[in-house]
């Protein structure tokens, strides 16, 4: 395990733990009695945000990863059957606590969004792309399905 990511799992999982302490009714639901969660959650939702962070798409290759490197940081690390169903029922604290981090960041205040939206047509050929008023700012692309420039 890297000193960074050493440092990044500690950070997420000191915010999402004081996140938790401030307001536990986040927490998915469990009976007061029974047994006892192995993982907690605090430890669930950071090994979720490390796996998006750290862009991992399959949640078997995340947990061979996390098993491997952060063995010694997460005691237990279930299966990925175990794991999914954690994190699905986690699924609202793990919204809210994206949105904490994202709240954290100087994008959050930032008044420019940029939005993907559908193509459209700049002119039939490369000339008129160029002289548009848009030329450097927006991206050209030719469309061969199309035959135009978007």
């Amino acid at each position: 395990m890297t000193t960074k990511l050493d440092t990044l799992a500690t950070a997420l999982y000191v915010k999402v733990d004081d996140l938790l302490k401030a307001s536990p009714g986040l927490a998915p639901w469990r009976p007061k009695t029974g047994i006892a969660p192995t993982l907690s959650d605090a430890e669930l939702v950071t090994l979720a945000v490390m796996s998006a962070l750290l862009g991992f798409v399959s949640e078997r290759r995340w947990l061979r990863y996390a098993h491997a490197e952060l063995g010694g940081m997460f005691p237990y690390l279930p299966g990925q059957s175990g794991y999914g169903k954690r994190l699905r029922k986690a699924s609202g604290l793990v919204l809210h606590v994206i949105r904490a981090l994202a709240a954290d960041t100087m994008l959050w205040s930032d008044d420019v969004w940029v939005a993907d939206s559908t193509p459209v047509e700049c002119g039939r050929s490369r000339d008129t792309a160029r002289r548009s008023d848009l030329a450097g700012w927006a991206e050209y692309g030719y469309c061969a399905s199309h035959s135009r420039y978007f």
